[in-house]
């Protein structure tokens, strides 16, 4: 662990030995598992609780999007905080915050629930509390990536990245599942349950964050946007989730249209292609953690699988042929989403982590909030339109030719 006398330096690899004996990836991930978990579970909730409430579609429909809105309007802010004020702070800070919005919120739902509110009211709460939990939480992943950038040598920052992304990836898959189960006795238990959980992650990162780290220098540079150096991971990072959101929205149209099933049907068809979306990716990162590639293969491999998984769906006639070009597509991108976040971290300096992390998931934000409009624009071209985008996309995202970089080191005294 730093001692906070000396700057970190990203250019300089820590012995394996060394890393492995003063950081532990377990709590970072627990946190990641759980918050996830409760978030994928209101999004399985939102239906249901939207037509007891008497609203709209599109009204449940943004009271999930903006808080994809509040991450790309602050993470970046989050992660250049950390870098002047330290890790510890602003993940407390941050998740201290989504634990109190989160559960509000959830408390404000079952009060709607309970005692019939105005549907202006009931609206109007549901997204300036998902929005105030978003841009709480936008703090935790992107100085959480920061932190293992500090604490993990380059080599070994993507399959540290993929644990992260295998976590979540649990959670993605186990959130639906465990809000149905709970929703069998009550709308309200899940809430409940799931406003529990973070408390729990709160008290195990505040036990276990490192109290004494590197801080830059108050009158350092903020990175830019228009960084060359950052080029490449955001254009990866945004067109890896940009298709990933647009398959998300697609796949139940496109069981309707192409594969002709009825909508009970195409809605489980949809479901199971999605569950094995979040198989595919969590083995994949699992995977990626004992396989020690650098990040430019792992894009490049990941990318061009990821393409022919979503490409073959042109082709499929059937559910399973759906299904296994989905679990394909989401293999490849189990390699890309952690290797972009390594790649960008050994991009940059020690003091400018933060702000790369940021930058990052902001623009994994982006792509989540373009993709799904995109997406629906052209299916109404014809439904294997938005196949063929994503497969030239992720080809041209990892065929990228690499910007050869000079290796960053930290100031002395940053």
């Amino acid at each position: 662990m730093n001692s906070g006398s000396e700057p970190v330096d990203t250019s300089a690899s820590p012995s394996p030995s060394r890393a492995s004996s003063i950081f532990s990836m377990k709590p970072l991930m627990f946190e990641t598992f759980v918050c996830t978990l409760a978030m994928m579970s209101f999004v399985a909730l939102i239906g249901p609780i939207a037509r007891v409430l008497g609203l709209s579609p599109w009204q449940a429909g943004l009271a999930v999007t903006v808080g994809g809105i509040a991450w790309v309007l602050f993470a970046r802010t989050w992660g250049a905080a950390s870098d002047r004020i330290g890790r510890r702070r602003i993940i407390l800070q941050g998740l201290g915050g989504f634990v109190l919005s989160y559960a509000v919120m959830c408390l404000f739902i079952v009060l709607a629930l309970r005692h019939p509110l105005p549907i202006w009211v009931v609206f109007a709460g549901m997204v300036l509390l998902r929005g105030i939990a978003g841009g709480f939480y936008a703090a935790v992943p992107a100085t959480g990536a920061a932190l293992i950038a500090d604490h993990v040598p380059p080599e070994k920052r993507a399959g540290a990245m993929a644990g992260l992304g295998a976590a979540s990836g649990i959670g993605m898959v186990a959130g639906p599942g465990v809000a149905g189960a709970l929703a069998a006795h009550s709308l309200e238990l899940p809430l409940f349950i799931t406003a529990v959980l973070p408390f729990i992650a709160l008290a195990v990162m505040w036990r276990w964050l490192p109290r004494t780290e590197h801080h830059a220098a108050p009158d350092a540079t903020t990175l830019k946007i228009s960084d060359v150096r950052l080029r490449r991971p955001l254009t990866v990072a945004f067109a890896a989730m940009f298709s990933v959101t647009i398959a998300q929205v697609v796949v139940g149209f496109f069981a309707l249209d192409r594969l002709h099933l009825d909508a009970t049907a195409a809605a489980r068809a949809a479901g199971i292609a999605l569950t094995v979306v979040g198989v595919g990716l969590i083995l994949a990162q699992l995977l990626v953690r004992s396989l020690g590639w650098p990040a430019e293969r792992l894009i490049r491999i990941g990318g061009v699988v990821s393409a022919l998984g979503f490409g073959s769906v042109l082709f499929a006639t059937t559910q399973l042929a759906l299904w296994v070009g989905y679990f394909v597509a989401a293999a490849g991108m189990g390699w890309v989403f952690p290797a972009v976040t390594a790649l960008a971290a050994n991009s940059v300096n020690a003091n400018e982590q933060g702000a790369t992390a940021g930058t990052v998931g902001a623009a994994h934000g982006l792509g989540m909030i373009v993709g799904p409009l995109a997406g629906t624009l052209v299916y109404d071209v014809d439904p294997g339109v938005p196949y063929v985008l994503i497969a030239v996309l992720l080809v041209l995202a990892a065929l990228w030719p690499a910007r050869a970089l000079a290796p960053q080191v930290a100031e002395p005294g940053l």
